[in-house]
């Protein structure tokens, strides 16, 4: 897999798994693992109890700790074995768009140009695409305290935001997933079916629509 694709992405929204997937491929074929760390971000507990408060300085941390993360693949020349990575920084104003206001919109969008960050380009993206009530789901059940109460309004959103990010995504290939019934976590059969799905992948864009 990591011989066709050295760069892979996993991406979705809150609560999709990309996460776990990304870090149980790194361990199945011993690569490395490029985790955002959304934990690090000291802003993010109180931007869930406030989101308007607390939007710019959650983002903005978010934003320079991406940064940090690929002036080190610079260095250190990551891509020169293959990577796996739960987030990549095209997502970064997905984010911003959604949550702040025109003015720290305004604000956000040039610092981010300032910075003039060339993250290396994916050589293949996987989309998890998943129903908002399984996104409800899966976040309740991994009970990380401060997602706890998330309004569904908000999941909905940000859901709604990635579908028509990636209606548009051209500058990798791509692979959609349903992963509505993909539970990698409970299924091995899952996990390593998606696995061959991704090694059978020929064109720009692909759908994966699995069948329990």
């Amino acid at each position: 897999m990591f011989t066709q694709f050295p760069y892979v992405v996993i991406e979705g929204p809150i609560g999709s798994g990309k996460t776990t997937l990304a870090r149980m491929l790194a361990e199945k074929f011993s690569v490395e693992l490029l985790s955002e760390k959304a934990e690090a971000n000291p802003f993010l507990t109180r931007f869930y109890q406030d989101a308007q408060r607390y939007a710019l300085p959650t983002q903005l941390f978010f934003l320079f700790q991406r940064s940090r993360q690929i002036e080190d693949m610079a260095q250190r020349d990551m891509f020169g074995q293959p990577t796996v990575s739960d987030f990549f920084l095209e997502k970064d104003p997905l984010f911003a768009k959604l949550n702040l206001d025109d003015e720290e919109y305004s604000l956000y969008h040039q610092i981010y140009h300032h910075l003039q960050l060339k993250a290396p380009k994916p050589d293949l993206v996987v989309y998890l695409q998943t129903p908002v009530d399984a996104l409800m789901d899966r976040i309740e059940e991994r009970n990380i305290s401060y997602e706890q109460g998330m309004p569904r309004e908000y999941i909905a959103r940000l859901s709604e935001a990635y579908s028509e990010f990636f209606h548009a995504y051209d500058a990798s290939p791509l692979l959609i997933v349903n992963n509505e019934k993909l539970n990698i976590i409970k299924d091995p059969e899952a996990f390593n079916l998606l696995i061959d799905r991704i090694r059978q992948i020929k064109s720009s864009r692909e759908y994966f629509n699995p069948n329990f």
